[in-house]
């Protein structure tokens, strides 16, 4: 395969004009997601974003169509089954490339793992928003890809961690604010919502509800071995009145557990490169209580939208403060901060910049870019 790297090509249209873009998603979840999914609910509002300002987007992706966009599906139904397995992804990957290479596409922006392999084969500049670790492995893979990609960080932190990769921006993802109704905490419930591993420290949500005497509810897949044995072994033994495990929860689920709850608890322990939950929280109102730990400072605002602390020990005392943090303050900063088209602004100004050639990629900064 002949390595080329992806640089800024002519085009004939002006700037302004529509871009014709391919956009792909993982296997995993459809597009939208009915439940878990946070890269697939990115995907989604960002297809729909773009479609809606005139340019032409081509969404490869698995399951059945869920976008404005025109939709081409590798498979008939998300391999959510597989999540872990290799093949899946790595068979997405060369569909996609095959199907890229027949489509007249000004840019390609993909949201895969395996995918940025083939950005090497093709012209085309190739923007690869980078949507989980950029440390370890996973960022020794990215630099080995080099220029072939455009990398887009989801926040200054993640762009921190690893400054030397092919970074051409950095744009906070986003939700559609307006579909999350404001609640009032009235129902008087801890939450926890999200993956059931150890960095996501669902045992420590559990201690905060003992230590405060509060009830907590527990939302989040069960599906890996991973995390069916983390559950067995650090939550079930914990299940009884005041600690409940209430399913993965769906979209309209999720929003009445945001809406009854008095903050949400986001006691991650790893470098976690955004955290989406967090802004779908705030959207309905919700106060967030987190750890300072990767992109939690740039999402929540301390003392106004939530509590970011260093400390486990310090989380129970920011839980119980969080009852007399405004709501609609929450909701503002989720509106002025995190709302779809300021996601899709930044995404717009970098597949701009990037197939029109009006800036070196190398030098984009990303306060320019969503920042």
């Amino acid at each position: 395969m002949t390595m080329l790297r992806s640089s800024p090509r002519p085009v004939n249209t002006p700037t302004g004009a529509p871009l014709r873009i391919a956009m792909v998603a993982p296997p995993w979840y459809a597009v939208p997601p009915d439940g878990y999914g946070g890269i697939e609910a990115v995907v989604a509002g960002l297809v729909d974003g773009l479609v809606d300002r005139g340019h032409e987007v081509t969404l490869i992706g698995a399951g059945p169509p869920g976008t404005r966009a025109q939709y081409v599906s590798v498979y008939d139904e998300p391999q959510s089954d597989r999540v872990g397995e290799a093949l899946p992804e790595v068979l997405h990957a060369a569909a996609a490339a095959r199907l890229v290479a027949d489509l007249d596409v000004d840019v390609v922006h993909d949201h895969t793992v395996a995918g940025p392999l083939t950005a090497g084969s093709r012209r085309t500049p190739t923007v690869v928003t980078a949507h989980g670790s950029v440390g370890g492995e996973p960022g020794r893979f990215l630099r080995e890809l080099g220029a072939t990609v455009d990398l887009v960080a989801i926040s200054h932190a993640q762009r921190r961690l690893a400054p030397d990769l092919h970074w051409v921006g950095c744009v906070h993802n986003a939700v559609d604010v307006e579909s999350f109704p404001v609640g009032d905490g009235s129902d008087g419930y801890l939450l926890f919502l999200g993956r059931f591993s150890p960095d996501k420290g669902a045992h420590l949500a559990i201690d905060v509800a003992h230590r405060l005497g509060m009830s907590i509810l527990l939302a989040g897949k069960i599906a890996e071995p991973g995390e069916r044995r983390y559950f067995d072994e650090a939550v079930r033994p914990h299940l009884g009145p005041r600690v409940c495990y209430v399913g993965p929860a769906d979209d309209q689920f999720k929003r009445e557990l945001f809406r009854g709850a008095e903050a949400l608890l986001f006691p991650i322990s790893w470098e976690e490169p955004f955290g989406l939950v967090m802004v779908e929280a705030m959207a309905c109102g919700t106060p967030v209580v987190a750890l300072h730990r990767g992109s939690v400072p740039e999402v929540v605002l301390d003392g106004v939208t939530g509590f970011v602390v260093r400390d486990p020990d310090d989380l129970a005392a920011a839980a119980r403060k969080a009852r007399t943090l405004d709501r609609a303050a929450c909701r503002r900063h989720a509106e002025e901060h995190f709302d779809l088209p300021r996601m899709v602004d930044g995404y717009e100004r970098i597949l701009r910049t990037l197939v029109h050639g009006s800036a070196d990629a190398a030098s984009l900064t990303p306060a320019a870019y969503g920042g």
